[in-house]
């Protein structure tokens, strides 16, 4: 793994600079040149008195150098060897008396030569050797990278260190580490470990006090500073700094103290505050900062003069800022707490001991739409509800006893024309003893928002319950007219049994618009909503309405000009129309005046409508207004309550309002009412106009349906139901129609017939939706896996809504109850599509 450290070998380098050994005569040389000179003089002196011939000369010269110079080799070897042994026993002694460990290693790093202490620190499996040393700090992860680093710059010639925390029991501690190439010797290094807990706990201390005593000084609520006999800046804390907008650095670096100074004395020297100077000056002086910013500083500036003539300051520095803004806060404080008094989004009172209002805040004034001189002076009990009354005084009574209110209570005042605030009191009593000071929160928008919680969280119980109840009876209403159908194909008109399966039939039919009203105001129906004119609407509607208020009901329909299209079920909306129109007919007790109105609507912003909030936007606007007896206060926040009703026994179901109600939340519009007992009522029914986009799709999927169609087919169908009078007429009905069906009871049946059955000659897959164990959107996506082109009918007492997730290509749905002819149409058009 290679490692930059170009940072550690910068921070730690020393270069070792290798000097050869100067070169010097050697003594014992000039003493052999003399000896063999003084030798070869006295041999040819011999030779010329001994006339010895010339080979026997030669012989003799050549023996004595030869000899001369082994001598000179021997002798030289041996006081090498012996100089070399005392420098390996000084060595040794060194690196013995050493307090650190020493290892010299070789290229391949053996190694040849360690001290007693190493030994002692890095002994393991591989005894005294350079693996050892790294082993050491093995608990560090870049140990390793470190020694190798260290390593290649001593075989560069380069002398480092570095630093490292050794967790090795009983040796626990800091150590440097040395690596430095031995002069000489290529690729020799050598290692020299040493303990430096003591100096390294004691830099670390040393530096942790300065830093503390840094942080002490520059977070201190006074300034520091030293300057020098030029003015200049030589020590200054950042709170200093900070008041003169100054950067520290900067400020260090060609700060001087006159430059600071609103009016620096002018025949005083750079370091003086004042003319007349001194060695210690105690003054307040306008200081300055950076944009023109000055502050009043008392300045405890004291000169020390040094022998060498230079000066240094100490000084410090108070900003007495503070001190003149104190006053300016208190002031600012007092007309922030008026502000906050008048301003608060809370009804404030002062109240005295005998209960008459001492002051109150316009807040207050505006939650009793009152002006507070008309509050002031005025027993506060008065603005309290009877209901109320009596609890709260007990409570004043109990605070001015010493007893705190230790809970919010929940009060109603009366505000102008009787109107009821609803309110959260919390009270507390003044120190002095003397007044109580209660505070009015306005609940009366949170008490609305539970109560529309309540009612959501009713209407949400008993819309399951209406749907769970709907599932049922639909699947029952299946059955009974499909086998009225069924029927109904062998008793013709003119049969004896005609008219008893007709009026089963039509009962039938009546309980199904009765499921569907339960679906309706819980929102669970299945809409099939279209582009429509409203205008058009109304006119079709417009003689089974007259015919519903009776004669003595005058009817006025008034179309708006230009109206914006709705995308409804017609159908629903006609149940709207109708419901709104019987329950206004009913209002009137069948004599006045009913109107009906449509315009285009638009509002920039939410408006609250029976405690919901419209949102913005583009609206079609139908006014329904009566002139009968009107809908008291109580009864109005109830209306739209499923079989809530104001009619006799058998007068009414209770589901006409809240079916309507359910049917414009559903179709993405609104419903508000506007009542006056004795006058009348208007329904505001706000529908959302739709796009030009919207509605050229419309147009788009708009198509003609063929009613004498031929519905009869040979296709195979898997039928899957579990209500078993709902399958055998399905199935009944199907093979009519000339189709081969296959039935199943169950999920879990139909894909143990697929097993023998060939899935591909399936033409078409209808399931119910709502089955024990494996369930219809389960079992058409397990049967997708092996087809994924079937086509696919869901037949459900639910809503398509509840399976948005299941529907996509070749996914059909078929609400219940269905009569024989409309399932044999659905399938007709599955298959054929």
């Amino acid at each position: 793994m290679s490692t930059d450290h170009t940072e550690f070998i910068n921070r730690h380098r020393r270069t070792v600079v290798h000097t050869p050994k100067k070169k010097h005569n050697n003594l014992h040389m000039v003493l052999l040149l003399g000896i063999v000179l003084l030798y070869l003089v006295s041999l040819i002196y011999i030779v010329r008195l001994a006339h010895i011939d010339q080979s026997t000369i030669i012989l003799s010269v050549s023996v004595f150098l030869l000899a001369s110079a082994l001598a000179f080799v021997a002798r030289r070897t041996q006081n090498l060897q012996r100089r070399q042994e005392k420098e390996l026993v000084l060595l040794g002694e060194v690196f013995e008396g050493s307090r650190g460990g020493r290892l010299i290693a070789d290229s391949a790093d053996n190694t040849l030569y360690c001290n007693q202490k190493f030994k002692e620190l890095c002994a393991s499996k591989d005894n005294s050797t350079y693996s050892g040393l790294v082993q050491m700090f093995s608990g560090n992860d870049q140990a390793e990278s470190l020694f190798l680093a260290l390593s290649d710059q001593a075989h560069r010639g380069l002398a480092d260190s570095i630093e490292l925390y050794c967790d090795k029991q009983d040796f626990e501690g800091w150590y440097q580490v040395s690596a430095q190439p031995v002069a000489g010797h290529a690729g020799y290094i050598h290692w020299r470990i040493d303990n430096v807990t003591e100096k390294y706990t004691a830099d670390r201390a040393v530096r942790e006090e300065r830093e503390k005593l840094i942080d002490f000084t520059d977070n201190a609520p006074v300034g520091f500073y030293v300057v020098d006999e030029k003015g200049k800046f030589l020590f200054a804390n950042a709170t200093l700094a900070r008041w003169l907008g100054a950067d520290l650095k900067k400020l260090l670096e060609s700060g001087h103290l006159h430059t600071y100074l609103e009016e620096p004395p002018e025949k005083g020297r750079p370091y003086d505050l004042i003319e007349s100077g001194g060695d210690k000056q105690l003054v307040e002086i306008e200081m300055k900062g950076s944009g023109g910013r000055t502050f009043l500083a008392s300045i405890n500036h004291n000169v020390i003069k040094n022998e060498d003539g230079t000066v240094r300051t100490r000084a410090v520095v108070h900003d007495l800022t503070s001190e003149r803004a104190m006053r300016r806060a208190l002031k600012a404080s007092e007309d922030r707490f008026r502000r906050f008094y008048e301003e608060a989004p809370l009804g404030i009172v002062l109240v005295n001991d005998d209960g008459m209002i001492e002051d109150c805040n316009s807040q207050f004034a505006g939650m009793m739409d009152r002006k507070r001189s008309k509050l002031e002076g005025k027993h506060f009990k008065l603005l309290i509800s009877d209901a109320d009354r009596e609890r709260v005084l007990d409570a004043m009574k109990h605070m001015q006893e010493g007893q705190p209110m230790e809970e919010a209570l929940e009060v109603s005042l009366q505000g102008r024309d009787e109107r009821e605030i609803a309110t959260q009191l919390h009270a507390r009593r003044l120190a002095d003893g003397g007044s109580t000071v209660l505070h009015f929160i306005d609940v009366t928008e949170k008490k609305s928002l539970e109560r529309q919680f309540v009612q959501s969280q009713k209407m949400q119980a008993v819309g399951q319950l209406a749907g769970g109840i709907a599932h049922d009876f639909n699947n029952l209403l299946t059955a009974i007219i499909g086998f009225c159908d069924l029927l109904l194909l062998r008793h013709k008109p003119g049969d004896s049994s005609f008219g008893d399966i007709m009026q089963i039939k039509q009962n039938s039919n009546r309980a199904s618009n009765l499921v569907r009203q339960l679906l309706a105001f819980s929102r669970q129906q299945t809409l099939r909503p279209r582009v429509h004119d409203i205008t058009d609407i109304l006119t079709e509607l417009s003689h089974l309405l007259r015919r519903l208020i009776g004669a003595n009901i005058e009817l006025d329909m008034v179309h708006g000009s230009d109206l914006g299209l709705i995308k409804v079920d017609e159908g629903q909306m006609e149940q709207v129309l109708i419901n709104l129109v019987v329950n206004a007919r009913d209002a009137m007790k069948e004599v006045g005046h009913l109107s009906i109105t449509t315009e285009n609507f638009t509002n920039r912003e939410e408006i609250s409508v029976m405690e919901e909030e419209m949102p913005p936007g583009h609206w079609v606007l139908i006014k329904i207004s009566d002139t009968g007896c009107g809908i008291s206060k109580d009864n109005i926040g109830r209306i739209l309550e499923p079989f809530f009703t104001t009619k006799g026994v058998g007068e009414g179901t209770g589901l006409g309002l809240a079916t309507v109600y359910g049917i414009i939340r559903q179709t993405g519009g609104y419903l508000d009412i506007k009542s006056t007992v004795g006058k009348g009522t208007t329904f505001y029914v706000y529908l959302p106009r739709i796009s030009e986009s919207e509605e050229e799709e419309e147009e788009e999927h708009t198509f003609e349906e063929d009613s004498a169609k031929d519905l009869t087919g040979s296709e195979r169908i898997l039928l899957v139901e579990d209500e078993a009078a709902v399958r055998t007429f399905a199935q009944r009905a199907l093979v009519n129609k000339g189709y081969e069906v296959l039935c199943a009871e169950s999920g879990d049946l139909a894909l143990e017939m697929l097993k023998t059955e060939d899935l591909d000659k399936i033409d078409l897959l209808i399931t119910d939706v709502v089955m024990p164990g494996i369930d219809g959107p389960i079992l058409a996506q397990r049967i997708r896996q092996s087809s994924p082109n079937l086509k696919i009918i869901f037949i459900s007492g639910y809503t398509e809504d509840k399976l948005k997730e299941y529907m996509g290509e070749n996914t059909y749905f078929l609400p219940k109850p269905f009569t024989l002819k409309a399932l044999a149409a659905k399938v007709k058009e599955v298959l054929v599509g």
